[in-house]
């Protein structure tokens, strides 16, 4: 967790955008992670300048020669951060804007650059001299605080409260999963250190950095301590997918502030021909939009063969079984209307995991859980591809409560099913004896195929009616009366007294 003082002078940074006249929170943090990017440059340069001095190793800095930009040629050292920030605000504006911003978009010719392809279209939208020097005097600021904090993941809490002010926003639907749903969903599907993990609609990569923590906590010892465990890690373990270019930067970046160096995150329409994945991924882990209808023209036609329709959040179903490997698992999110909708589509997708493929668990959420940008009521799915069946019971969980008042304010609270959900999940063969009066209970498949597929909790479940006494007619009546003889008789001193 970032301390007070930390959190004072992100806000402190974020006031002094807006009173520059920047206050979209994507523009904010986009331009947030391109000067993070341009002073990362230079400490990593620096760093490895000195690693290769101490120990003899040959070093080439990426700014150590004369650079070409445009038709001017100039002192490479003059785009380091470490020497333009102290230079007059005029002139550093003149400098971020002419050299160092057309360097860092040149710069994915140079393979040692991972951040390099998501900066190719980045745009300078800071628009005066006295904004640009007050924003890198606070980055100084913050950087230096978290140097002065041991923690190794101090870097990617602070990028994670910067996006809190996106989800505050709620823009254009791209508001985002809370992050303790989204460890609950990695608790329970548990990842090993040899998965392949993808999040089809990544957004700002929470899925895929929740999944990389766990890891990093959990099989520390056996990724860290292995050249090909580790590198597999870095490399090619986490794909993300989205259509957004601002949210994809901004979610490279979130992956990179978490120590992943080189992660796998692409401009794609997940839904279209231009996916091309079949068979790949052993985790999915997913939040897809829920955002209506799409052309059925532009959405690939294997998808529309397992279910004919434009709802995305059915489509993305169909898509999570063609990406998975067969024995690769999937935790997503999905809007309750899926659950229970009788639409043959509706239908289709349900039939085809309970029947075609393993589904394990229906985690039903309360309505809050996404407010205060929507109150719609969501449930977890938790299914494996197998491809031949092999659903011959099913987990259900009716979660009233996360840790927080499920209102627009979404305050801390005492009540919080999730550690009970983890406990529970882990331990199924303790389930089996639940009653349907339960939180939790088990349904069998044959009962769900009897009930056409359906999946909402309310099916199921039981619920215990407590029978309420109620005293006679009279009893209440006589009551009334006394009390309305009680009302004329104060009326009547109050008269007297007033009269007095």
């Amino acid at each position: 967790m970032i301390t007070g003082e930390l959190k004072n002078k992100i806000d402190g940074l974020w006031d002094v955008f807006a009173a520059g006249g920047l206050v979209n929170p994507l523009e904010v943090i986009e331009q947030i992670t391109y000067l993070m990017f341009i002073r990362d440059l230079d400490d990593a340069d620096n760093k490895k300048e000195k690693e290769s001095a101490m120990l003899g190793i040959p070093y080439k800095s990426i700014f150590s020669e004369e650079v070409k930009i445009g038709e001017r040629t100039i002192d490479g050292k003059q785009l380091k951060w470490s020497v333009f920030h102290d230079f007059p605000a005029g002139r550093m504006y003149t400098v971020m804007q002419e050299w160092v911003f057309p360097f860092i978009k040149g710069l994915h010719s140079d393979k040692n650059s991972a951040y390099s392809k998501y900066m190719d279209d980045a745009i300078f939208k800071l628009p005066t001299p006295l904004l640009l020097s007050k924003v890198v005097d606070s980055l100084d600021e913050i950087y230096q605080l978290m140097s002065e904090i041991q923690s190794t993941d101090v870097r990617g809490d602070v990028y994670e409260y910067m996006l809190n002010k996106i989800a505050s926003a709620g823009l254009a639907g791209q508001f985002r999963t809370p992050r303790h749903i989204i460890r609950m969903m990695v608790e329970l599907v548990d990842p090993k250190a040899d998965e392949i993990i993808c999040d089809p609609a990544c957004g700002t990569s929470g899925f895929l950095v929740s999944a990389a923590e766990y890891l990093k906590e959990k099989r520390k010892e056996e990724i860290f301590f292995n050249k090909d465990k580790k590198a597999h890690y870095m490399n090619s373990m986490f794909h993300g997918f989205d259509m957004d270019r601002t949210m994809l930067r901004i979610g490279a970046m979130n992956m990179m502030t978490h120590g992943i160096e080189n992660p796998f995150i692409e401009y794609r329409d997940s839904l279209s021909d231009q996916n091309p994945d079949h068979d790949k991924y052993s985790l999915i882990l997913a939040n897809p939009p829920f955002k209506g209808s799409l052309d059925a023209e532009s959405v690939s036609g294997d998808i529309l063969k397992v279910c004919k329709t434009k709802k995305t959040e059915l489509l993305f179903l169909a898509l999570f079984l063609r990406m998975l490997k067969v024995g690769g698992r999937c935790a997503c999110i999905v809007p309750d209307g899926v659950l229970f909708g009788s639409s043959k589509a509706h239908k289709d997708i349900r039939k085809e995991i309970v029947e075609e493929n393993r589904l394990e668990a229906v985690i039903s959420m309360p309505s809050g859980v996404f407010k205060p940008y929507a109150g719609v009521s969501t449930a977890i799915l938790i299914f494996t591809k197998t491809g031949h069946g092999g659903t011959d019971k099913v987990w259900f969980y009716d979660m009233t409560a996360d840790g927080f008042s499920l209102d627009d304010k979404r305050n801390p609270v005492a009540e919080n099913d999730i550690p009970d959900i983890i406990e529970r999940y882990r331990n199924l063969d303790k389930e089996a004896e639940r009653k349907r009066t339960e939180k939790s209970f088990i349904v069998p498949k044959n009962e769900i195929v009897d009930n056409d597929y359906d999946l909402s909790i309310n099916k199921y479940k039981e619920v215990e009616y407590q029978k309420v006494e109620y005293p006679p007619t009279e009893e209440i009546m006589a009551n009334i009366k006394a009390i309305e003889a009680d009302i004329a008789r104060e009326m009547e001193e109050l008269e007297k007294l007033l009269k007095g």
